[in-house]
């Protein structure tokens, strides 16, 4: 007796030979896409982790500098106090001199500062572009109080200092808000009557002082190497416990402030200090050397205080250099010094050039050491951007020469990296 039997169906569908390679392919692929985008989720989740502290740096730090920077090249205080006269001279080129609605609205625009009580202000802003303008404007202020009208011979006759070229050349320069001029005078460079020229020999400060800040940064950094390189050799070499004694001696300064240690170094430098008493009582001197307010005393206290900066980043590569790698070049015949120039020198490289690196460029922003030690020659770039902060009240100038400072060791950087291959140096 035959036996009917119904077809067995699957529950699962049957997907031809083909499409169920591609579905295998395609779940490979996902998986593979999936275990690329989980590092990408780790980075967005530590990214999503850090981004209070970003924006705290941003708004405490960032955001004050770049404003502190933006008034290098913004100052509208000429613009404020003359309004009408800078649209006057809109209408004016470079070459023609001002005419009689010019000085009309010169004359209003004084007679508003004053009755605003701006006039001081504007006098000072414009002095600090033009030597000697402020008197001139003062007086000016005062004729124009009663309320008198003068025209343009008039007021040249009373104040001859308005029918100069060179005033209406600041005057146009300072028209609008955005001005390259504190940054030309940080380079010692101006725009006037006859395009861009130099500031005269007497006035030429600033690149001196900036190739004298740079100067001192190399000489500390020099002086730091050579103090700091033997002594990290030393501690990389000694046993554990006297290593740490020796670097916690190193370290000992950081305990202190630098003001209490540049104060130390005041008394020590002194015509009758500690010193020149050593170094007569030794013989090294015959007559007490003048160390204090110069240029070598400078250097010395600026090397004691920089000296960890440049010792650190050296030891903490030579401390990673196996001795034996020494021990074998000397068995394979080198001499010591061939062997620490090719095998030992070559491997401590990256940290002499982060400690270098590291010591010059906190050489550049030094303040409270050349103020104390150094003599009226041996003042820093620092010490003429506080002068103008805080005496001169100047912020202009003083971003001025902040941006340029900052322009000047962003270029050194980026030449260091690009010449002595600082990109291809890891610390370990």
């Amino acid at each position: 007796m035959s036996e009917n039997r119904a077809p067995i169906i699957s529950a699962e569908p049957r997907l031809p030979c083909g499409t169920a390679a591609l579905a295998g392919v395609s779940a490979v692929s996902l998986r593979a896409k999936l275990r690329r985008l989980m590092p990408l989720h780790e980075e967005m989740r530590a990214l999503t982790l850090a981004v209070p502290l970003l924006a705290l740096l941003i708004v405490s730090f960032g955001v004050p500098i770049i404003a502190l920077l933006s008034r290098a090249v913004y100052d509208p205080s000429i613009v404020n106090a003359l309004p009408r006269t800078a649209e006057a001279l809109q209408h004016l080129s470079a070459a023609d001199p001002p005419g009689d609605d010019v000085f009309a609205a010169l004359e209003a625009d004084l007679k508003q500062d004053q009755a605003k009580g701006s006039i001081f202000e504007f006098a000072k802003s414009l002095n600090s572009r033009l030597s000697g303008a402020r008197s001139q404007v003062l007086k000016t202020a005062r004729l124009l109080a009663g309320g008198a009208a003068f025209s343009k011979s008039e007021l040249v006759a009373a104040v001859p200092f308005w029918g100069e070229k060179e005033t209406w050349s600041t005057i146009r320069g300072g028209a609008h808000g955005f001005t390259s001029f504190y940054l030309l005078s940080a380079l010692d460079l101006r725009w006037g009557a006859d395009g861009l020229t130099s500031v005269p020999a007497g006035e030429a400060v600033f690149l001196r002082v900036f190739a004298r800040t740079f100067m001192v940064a190399a000489l500390v950094t020099l002086a730091t190497l050579a103090l700091g390189f033997p002594l990290a050799y030393l501690i990389s070499n000694l046993p554990p416990t006297l290593a740490n004694l020796v670097l916690v001696l190193v370290l000992l300064p950081f305990w202190t402030s630098i003001l209490v240690r540049t104060a130390a170094w005041t008394v020590l430098l002194q015509k009758f200090g500690l010193l020149n008493d050593a170094l007569i009582a030794l013989g090294i001197a015959t007559e007490r050397l003048e160390l204090m307010y110069s240029r070598l005393g400078l250097v010395i206290a600026m090397t004691h205080i920089q000296l960890p900066f440049t010792l650190l980043p050296i030891y903490s590569v030579m401390r990673s250099i196996p001795p034996s790698q020494l021990r074998a070049a000397h068995s394979l015949g080198a001499r010591p010094l061939t062997a620490f120039r090719r095998v030992y020198l070559p491997q401590a490289l990256p940290g002499v050039m982060a400690g270098c690196l590291l010591t010059f460029i906190l050489c550049l922003g030094y303040y409270i050491t050349p103020a104390l030690i150094g003599g009226a020659s041996d003042q820093l770039i620092s010490n003429f951007i506080a002068n103008y902060v805080n005496v001169d009240l100047n912020w202009e100038m003083a971003a001025a020469l902040s941006f340029m400072l900052l322009t000047f060791t962003l270029l050194l950087y980026a030449a260091f990296a690009r010449f002595l291959g600082l990109d291809r140096f890891k610390l370990v």
